[in-house]
């Protein structure tokens, strides 16, 4: 195989390094400084004398990120798209010589690579819509130049636009049905009446025209500094958001809510009309516009069977000092947005929910709980962080209260399966409890169990799931141990355990608010997978833990977990590949989640070898493998397990103390196993 075609990084000139103005420049001489305003050109004052950057010369030299420091940049891109019913894959390369540029209608040349990938598509039976694909030629670009200046002009356009590298669509063989943007405002709508949560359709203005952003908050809310996700139009954003999606950053949104009581008991509104979504985004255009000017956006808030609209407008300044790597200190002025009229309160808030303050931070001085407390040593001058004042700077988050400075006395918990069922649970602090004692943790403390209706576990059988399918709906994460069956550790005989609970769980939880799903993840089986790795000749690592028979601490992570990952072909298995998932359908589904960012990764680091371009015809599944996974994992229980999987074969890996080490190799896992 050839070498692939690079070209000199235009970023470095191909020196691997570049350089350029340091930061302090921005700011000029002086320790005290006032950011511009966001996305402004700084003009280039004169360097800080006192610099801990450039030491007062204002230049500095940085590695090349775009090239990785090679010096040269790869001038291929690969089309891949692989059917998952069938293992079908079908590749095309693209080479500097193989552009067929024509006039765009923009201006200049541009080869449009659209009808390749349908091509693809085609031949791979695989039904799906293909984004609009082109390679923009540089504006010196002419069909009558010579040839070796029209490929070297080729070849730099190409590497630009290479980015990622491969670039790989996996699709089926039936397209999923069209999604009707009323009905999926509907559905929206109705679980934020059943799970007593806000529906926000918001439109802000950005460049030149309104992006849209459909998300569930909790009531008062401050508005978001920025839309986390942007679409042209409320269609748009509705056809591309899921429960799932509307439901991200819940966390982040609502630091600023108030915890109040819910009564979940009131009748719920009647659904939304079909059919709503046109009548809601003209009256948003409609409020993005006052008497007298143009706002920066405007809202839609779904609370309680109907809806209330207001515009956005700017707030209070608020200034804020950050240190920055040069020794100066940089002063920012933000003016956040907040909306001009307030809808009435919900009828299903209750009263405040009791709280305490936080003995482990001080945030107007970034002061946070030192490690010498978290270790359970008293207070010392010995201790370098603090000195023994049991607190030390910090520029993350308070552990203890996340932030918020307030230790709550009560949680909410709200399971849901995201359809029609729910279940509102409160946790209280001090209600007295029957746990009973179920072991012994670290340092000889007591380890106990609480009632069933502390075990987030038991009531996965209420929606008709399994314990390990519950999981956090603010993006997806695992219910910790102590939550999801119930264990506590006491720091003291007779703490309360209750409070040790929600201590564990309810840090950084929004208005002391834990929403928990309970579905089954969605994903193929394991051979499918495998049947897709080996089609574009990748490696698929299963990493998997057998801890259903822990003999020490009943808190900690028990049953089986897992890992699903892809990896380059001669990718060893590092001591990182680790089981993490608490089911093996959640690992196939965060695999196939995180496609679009693992596969470009496989690409080779070096610009001068060329990255591969598979091709496989349609293939028979491979045999089940969990059976055999099984069995390995029970038979060195307690001891992670990587298998992996490629066209040569599989190895079978065990992680010990030194690090992981091949047990065995064969045709197929059986042979191995």
């Amino acid at each position: 195989m050839t070498g692939a075609p690079t070209v000199a990084c235009p970023d470095c000139d191909g020196t691997t390094f570049r350089l350029g103005p340091c930061r302090c420049t921005r700011y000029g001489n002086r320790l005290l400084a006032d950011d511009g305003p966001p996305g402004g050109a700084a003009p280039h004052r004169e360097p800080y004398r006192k610099c801990a950057l450039c030491r007062g010369g204002g230049t500095v030299a940085v590695a090349c990120l775009r090239c990785g420091r090679h010096g040269r940049r790869r001038a291929q891109l690969v089309l891949t798209v692989a059917n998952l019913d069938t293992g079908a894959v079908a590749s095309h390369e693209v080479a500097p010589d193989s552009l067929d540029p024509r006039p765009d209608p923009a201006g200049g040349w541009a080869a449009d690579l659209t009808p390749r990938v349908r091509e693809l598509a085609a031949a791979t039976g695989v039904a799906a819509t293909v984004d609009p694909m082109t390679v923009r030629l540089p504006p010196g670009w002419r069909p009558d130049l010579p040839a070796d200046e029209r490929h070297e002009l080729a070849a730099r356009a190409l590497a630009e636009a290479a980015r990622p590298a491969w670039r790989v669509l996996v699709g089926r063989s039936t397209a999923p049905p069209p999604i009707d943007p009323a009905a999926r405002l509907a559905q929206l709508c109705a679980l934020a009446d059943l799970l007593l949560l806000d529906l926000v359709v918001e439109a802000r203005r950005h460049d030149g025209g309104l992006c849209w952003d459909v998300r569930y908050e909790l009531p008062g809310s401050t508005v978001p500094a920025a839309s986390p996700r942007l679409h042209a139009d409320l269609s748009a954003a509705l056809t591309r958001t899921e429960v799932t999606d509307a439901l991200a950053g819940l966390g982040e949104r609502g630091l600023a809510a108030p915890a109040r009581m819910l009564r979940p008991d009131r009748p719920l509104p009647p659904a939304p009309p079909a059919g709503g979504a046109d009548h809601v985004e003209r009256r948003v255009r409609a409020d993005c516009t006052s008497l007298t000017a143009e706002l920066p956006g405007a809202q839609a808030v779904w609370r309680d069977g109907r809806w209330w609209h207001t515009g956005l407008g700017p707030g209070e300044p608020v200034e804020t000092l950050v240190g920055q790597p040069t020794g100066q200190v940089l002063r920012r002025v933000r003016v956040p947005l907040r909306r001009l009229a307030e809808p009435p309160e919900p009828p299903w808030l209750g009263e405040p929910l009791p709280w305490r303050p936080c003995p482990d931070c001080r945030p107007e001085n970034r002061l946070r709980a030192c490690r010498c407390r978290a270790c359970g040593r008293p207070d010392d001058d010995g201790c370098p962080a603090c000195h023994g004042l049991g607190l030390r700077p910090s520029v993350l988050a308070c552990a203890t209260c996340g932030g918020t400075r307030r230790l709550h006395q009560a949680m909410l918990v709200t399971l849901t399966d995201l359809r029609f069922r729910v279940a509102h649970l409160t946790w209280h602090v001090g209600a007295a409890e029957a746990a009973t004692l179920a072991g012994t943790g670290a340092g000889g403390r007591a380890v106990v169990r609480l009632p069933g209706r502390y075990r987030l576990g038991a009531w996965a059988s209420v929606f008709g799931v399994r314990p390990q399918d519950l999981v956090d709906a603010d993006g997806g994460h695992d219910i910790p141990p102590d939550a999801r069956d119930g264990y506590v550790t006491l720091p003291w005989a007779g703490a309360d355990p209750v409070r040790e609970l929600v201590a564990a769980v309810a840090p950084a939880l929004p208005a002391a608010r834990l929403l928990v799903t309970a579905v089954r993840p969605d994903a193929p089986p394991l051979a499918e997978l495998i049947r897709l790795a080996l089609g574009l000749d990748l490696a698929l690592v299963v990493s998997v833990v057998d801890l259903r028979n822990h003999p020490a601490d009943p808190s900690r992570a028990h049953g089986l977990l897992w890992s699903v990952e892809m990896r380059a072909p001669a990718a060893p298995v590092c001591p990182d590949d680790l089981p993490e998932r608490p089911s093996l359908e959640a690992a196939v589904a965060h695999c196939l989640d995180c496609l679009d960012v693992t596969l470009p990764e496989t690409v080779p680091a070096d610009p001068e070898e060329p990255i591969p371009v598979p091709q496989s015809t349609p293939r028979a599944l491979p045999a089940d493998p969990v059976p055999a996974l099984l069995r390995l994992a029970a038979r060195h229980a307690g001891r992670p397990l990587a298998v992996r999987f490629t066209r040569s074969g599989c190895t079978v890996h065990r992680h010990d103390g030194g690090g992981p080490r091949l047990l065995a190799e064969g045709s197929d896992l059986r042979v191995c196993g």
